[in-house]
Formats: structure tokens, sequence, C-alpha cells
């Protein structure tokens, strides 16, 4: 039994006082990452901060025709909203991808950009890994490392961000709004995580004293040619070995915008504007998407196990992105429970 005391938030401000005071305190809203970690020792906060009833489960659209999604809005409330369906299909076919329906009633839109990365060993609390213990050893560069990375890795770690909603919000282009000691401030999706270098026990750029109040999406959201494609060992409840979030613009039977992230690949949510700019003004076809896939793929390497994620991975590029062509997105077998 992990002793650890549990208090909860008034408010924002009260929220932050109490994050500030101990260092060892986490915020917990749904707890579906934060309580697995305790289980598997790898997280062992003093204090447990309940933001869950903080008020930020609002979706509200923005003055210049985006959406404004509160932290504490849970998975499955985005998914179905109406504005996310009918204008940003492609962020509810990622969640609705992810996790498991009762997950999904839990798991907030904050508390699923903050998810720790996921490698076998990271969650094993008996074996090296620079994660847990900065210095230790990856042991995943020579042990069982078929789900993990094949780009943007380092000689320290070769973990995998788990999220499906963080790989559609990464093509979307959002903007994370968070708040600390120091004011507010905003940050674009693309680094809001980062790459694991010489710090892999860092996940993202938000300051251990901030947090995240909201995600903006941007006024587009290629509502007409998209598809999320999610490549699994099985169907239900489990990470994506890789998966494509595509969405086009096309205009007179040519591309005029593209937008292309992968997940299970990569530290972050994986996302290369040159694959998109090499798209622009070409007919969407095969030859133009495997362009694009090999731009997006350079400098991947694989290791031991996971080789063939490049391959897996280039093939399912070209297919995420004829199914957005041809606006016929991948369905996602998931029954609508309500």
């Amino acid at each position: 039994m992990i002793n650890f005391q549990l208090s909860r938030a008034a408010d924002l401000g009260d929220a932050l006082r109490q994050i500030a005071a101990d260092p060892d305190a986490k915020f917990i809203a749904g707890g579906t990452n934060i309580l697995d970690l305790m289980k598997y020792d790898v997280e062992r906060p003093r204090r447990l901060v309940d933001i869950s009833h903080l008020p930020l489960r609002a979706v509200e659209e923005t003055p210049s025709g985006g959406l404004h999604i509160g932290a504490l809005v849970p998975n499955s409330d985005l998914a179905y909203h109406p504005v996310v369906e009918a204008r940003y299909p492609l962020l509810s076919s990622a969640i609705l991808a992810g996790a498991s329906q009762q997950l999904r009633n839990m798991a907030s839109t904050g508390g699923n950009l903050m998810q720790r990365t996921r490698c076998l060993y990271f969650y094993d609390a008996v074996t090296p890994c620079n994660k847990r213990e900065p210095g230790s050893g990856c042991s995943a560069m020579t042990g069982i490392n078929r789900i993990n990375a094949i780009l943007g890795t380092s000689e320290t770690c070769i973990a995998t961000h788990p999220s499906d909603m963080c790989v559609a919000l990464a093509a979307l282009a959002a903007t994370v709004h968070v708040t600390g000691p120091s004011g507010e401030r905003t940050i674009p999706f693309a680094d809001f995580h980062r790459l694991p270098g010489d710090t892999p026990e860092i996940d993202t750029n938000l300051a251990p004293d901030e947090i995240i109040v909201a995600v903006e999406l941007p006024p587009k959201g290629f509502a007409a040619n998209y598809s999320y494609l999610k490549i699994r060992d099985r169907l239900s409840y489990a990470f994506a070995l890789v998966s494509v979030a595509a969405a086009l613009e096309l205009e007179n039977g040519r591309v005029r915008e593209a937008r292309l992230a992968l997940g299970g690949v990569a530290h972050k949510p994986w996302r290369r504007m040159e694959a998109e700019a090499v798209l622009r003004g070409e007919v969407p076809d095969r030859a133009a998407f495997a362009k694009a896939a090999d731009i997006l793929l350079q400098n991947s390497r694989g290791f031991q196990h996971n080789s063939f994620k490049i391959d897996l991975a280039r093939r399912a590029i070209v297919r995420t992105l004829t199914q957005a062509a041809r606006g016929t997105p991948q369905v996602q077998a998931i029954k609508k429970i309500r």
C-alpha cells in the first residue's frame, strides 16, 4: 500500500497553491493514468490534489470560429459533442479509437495530454529505466521493444506516447491553454510534448506548478476529407502500434492543404510540416501520398523487434490519406453508448 494524502481543490487558485506547496504532489481528475502508475510503483506522490470539481467542463465556440474545450471535459462527452462530430470528426474518431467506453467516461481532456509515455520497462519498477531513474539506462534498447519508437528516439529512451486523441489534436494544430503562478500562457500543440533527448523523464513543456485549463481548436476542422486509422494487436482496448491522422482540403481535384500526424511511433505525436507541404498542389493519388510518407518517416530507426513498424507506418499513411481523399474515413467498430 502506498500512503498518500488526498485533498480537493476548491478553485483554480487553490489547486495552484496546493501543488506549489508540495513538490511531490500530483493532480488527479479521472485518475485513469496516475492510479495505474501508482499501482505499478512507478509514481509515489505523497499527495493527490483532486481537481475534478473545478469548472473546466465547458465546450464553447470561440469568437474566431474555433472551439474552446475545458480541460475536464470527459473524453466520451467530447467525442459525442455535436459540434465536434460535425466540424471536427477527425478528433471524434481518434477519441473513439482509444481505450474502452468505461475509461473514456472517466478520462479528461487535460489528463489525456498528460499521459506518461508507454514502455514495458517504464512500467516494470525492477528494471533500469531512464524515465523512472535518470542515468540508470534504457532496458528497451536491447530488450523487448516491439511497441517502442522508431522516430525521434535518443540513446536514453525509445518510449512512445500512447494517446489517440493527441494525434488528432496535433494534426488539427490545436493550442493548449495553461495557467500558473506567472499567469496564463498558450502552448502550440506541436511544442507541448517533448522528445526524449537527454531528459526522457520530462514528457511535456508544462511547468511543474502549472495546470492545463483548456485546449483550443482552430476554425478549420477538415470535416469533409479526413480519416483516423489505428493499427493495433487487437481491436479492443490496445495501444497503437501505428496510428495515422490525415486531413485534406481539396480544390479542383488537387490538394489545397494537408495535415498528417502519426501515433505509436515516437515520444510525442509525430508531425512534419515538410510532409504536408509536399502534398500541396498535387493530385491526391498514391504516388503523392507515398512521397509524403517517405518524408514523414525520414530518419526512422528500427530496433530488434520493431523494425516492421517502418513499413507498416508507410503503408498506413498511404491508406489513411487515400481514405481521406475519397471521403471514406476509417470506421471505428465501436457501439455508441449514452
